[in-house]
């Protein structure tokens, strides 16, 4: 039986469970609404456009905080490889801040750049970020020493060797990188919206807790757990898994 066929019986036999222990136990739908009613406010959410406008604004932020992340990491990852010092000093510091929950830092960013769009983007980068930059250090430091070695003896060496063997080796480690600092750039953005001025899907699922509209959270919940699988399943494991088997790191089993 193909996985794909798999998940989908398992998250029907969910549903039907859940619903049928929701009608059973006669649940007030104030604290646990059934599928169906979650199902019916999703469809409203969609039929107004305000859940539509949620995720354009979500993946906005996202794509801003991730593109920059990345960049970022990137370069401090080199740099941390690349530099003795650096990684001894600064490289310290970002494993520390690696144990820090992203949410943690809402408040100083709000602090810093008010209850708005640069408060939550600065959330996303900081959550990306770190992740990033720690793979792309560990990349450049597993690169084999036989390839820096046979390139050295042909004559490569400085900027060379680090554009033609060094960087390209350490690509399945950067992709993977990505991979993780999406999720966490994810995570990261709903944490940040819950406390924003909208819109985004943390803003609205924070209001519609206010005003007790469970099903509406819930609603909101799934969209953010099936957004995040399905841009992790459809995009970065089938990219990590090219990558990976172009460099000779996986089976095409």
């Amino acid at each position: 039986m193909r996985p794909t066929i798999k998940r989908i019986i398992f998250v029907v036999l969910i549903l039907a469970g859940w619903q049928g222990a929701v009608r059973i136990f006669g649940v007030s739908p104030a604290l646990m609404p059934a599928p169906t009613d979650v199902f019916d406010a999703l469809v409203t959410g969609f039929a107004d456009k305000t859940l539509i406008y949620d995720i354009i604004a979500s993946f906005r932020r996202l794509a801003i905080g991730l593109v920059i992340a990345i960049v970022l990491g990137v370069g401090l990852g080199i740099l941390l490889a690349k530099n003795k010092t650096a990684d001894e000093t600064l490289g310290t510091l970002i494993l520390a801040l690696q144990s820090v929950p992203s949410i943690v830092w809402l408040p100083i960013a709000i602090m810093w750049f008010g209850l708005n769009e640069k408060a939550v983007t600065f959330i996303v980068i900081l959550g990306a970020t770190l992740v990033m930059t720690i793979n792309m250090r560990i990349g450049i430091k597993n690169v084999s020493p036989l390839y820096i070695k046979a390139a050295q003896t042909m004559g490569s060496k400085g900027w060379d060797l680090f554009i033609k063997i060094i960087f390209p080796a350490s690509v399945p480690y950067a992709v993977t990188g990505a991979r993780l600092g999406w999720a966490f750039a994810w995570r990261a953005l709903m944490a940040g919206e819950i406390l924003s001025t909208g819109p985004g899907l943390g803003y609205t699922l924070k209001y519609a807790s206010d005003f007790g509209n469970m099903k509406l959270v819930i609603g909101i919940m799934i969209i953010i757990g099936v957004i995040g699988t399905i841009v992790d399943i459809v995009f970065f494991q089938r990219v990590e898994r090219n990558v990976l088997r172009r460099w000779g790191l996986e089976t095409n089993n």
